[in-house]
């Protein structure tokens, strides 16, 4: 499975921006989807993760009424709209292939490159 980032770019607090993630190398409604952010020097988190079922999406706190993750079956592809950005959304953005386990809880199997985002004025 490969998977490749775009849509990373310097946009002023308030602005949006929609990443996009395109997967190939496998089965791509098979897998669940989802974006991870990492900021300069600190882990990376989960921001938002979907199924190839219709159960509803998972945002992290930080980003909830401001984020949207979806997903093109047709075109795999997986995308994320990011609106109402400020300067702690600045960070690498990863898109990442895997499961959701038994506790439902999102499972990475595969990584993209990342892409950055810069929230800045």
């Amino acid at each position: 499975v490969q998977l490749v980032e775009s849509g990373g770019a310097l946009v002023q607090p308030g602005g949006s921006l929609r990443l996009s993630c395109a997967f190939s190398g496998g089965d791509f409604i098979t897998y669940g989807m989802a974006w991870y952010r990492q900021a300069p020097g600190k882990q990376r988190d989960l921001v938002a993760s979907m199924s190839m079922s219709y159960r509803p999406a998972y945002y992290a706190d930080s980003v909830k009424g401001r984020f949207t993750i979806s997903r093109d079956n047709a075109k795999k592809e997986v995308y994320l709209q990011m609106n109402n950005l400020n300067a702690e959304d600045t960070a690498v953005y990863y898109c990442a292939a895997g499961i959701f386990n038994t506790q439902n809880l999102f499972e990475s199997y595969h990584w993209g490159q990342g892409t950055p985002v810069t929230v800045s004025s």
